[in-house]
């Protein structure tokens, strides 16, 4: 069964950490040269694939003993936010070699190439793994990341320089940092207190 609260903790974790990563730059770029609809489709399946292997490797942890998957998943959390804190402003800057055509397939299958080498291994497809490893429902995890990453690509691809006008890059790096510092302590907290 659904639970539409991991699946807004994991929406909320994933959207604020991935939306200053490169994602949304790429797909800011795919986005002003070819129709969006095109970029779009191309990415949310990349980002499909992504959170599929992302809550595989999660639910495989679930087997191992609690109090230790609940260290790794602190350690994990407090190593996202280190990453977060310490990267440099523009780091993930991406050059996008664009399609040499329009044509849906050239477009899409950019877009699905660009983000599935981009992403794999990425901050945020390690913390969906520490989340579906920590709440133990691949199903609510995995809905929340994916319309997460949905959500930011969406961003990218239709507004993105709208929103970093009104929102500094560095509010949001910060804030998600915040909220995976409160993850990691709460999960060390559980892991030191079973």
């Amino acid at each position: 069964m659904l639970s539409l609260t991991i699946m807004a903790i994991t929406f909320g974790v994933v959207f604020l950490a991935e939306l200053p990563d490169k994602t949304a730059l790429a797909g800011l770029m795919l986005g002003t040269r070819y129709r969006a609809s095109y970029v779009f489709a191309g990415v949310a399946a990349a980002f499909a694939v992504h959170v599929a292997l992302a809550v595989a490797a999660g639910s495989v942890l679930t087997l191992l003993p609690q109090r230790l998957v609940q260290a790794l998943v602190g350690v994990l959390f407090l190593a996202g936010a280190a990453v977060l804190l310490l990267k440099k402003a523009g780091e993930d800057g991406e050059n996008v070699k664009a399609p040499a055509d329009q044509s849906f397939w050239k477009v899409s299958g950019a877009g699905f190439m660009l983000i599935l080498v981009a992403e794999f291994g990425d901050l945020t497809q390690i913390m969906t793994a520490n989340l579906a490893a920590r709440y133990d429902d691949p199903l609510s995890v995995g809905l929340g990341a994916v319309l997460a990453l949905w959500a930011v690509a969406g961003i990218g691809i239709l507004g993105g320089r709208t929103l970093m006008k009104y929102v500094p890059l560095r509010l949001i790096t910060r804030v998600a940092a915040c909220l995976m510092l409160a993850l990691a302590g709460f999960s060390l907290y559980e892991a030191l207190a079973a």
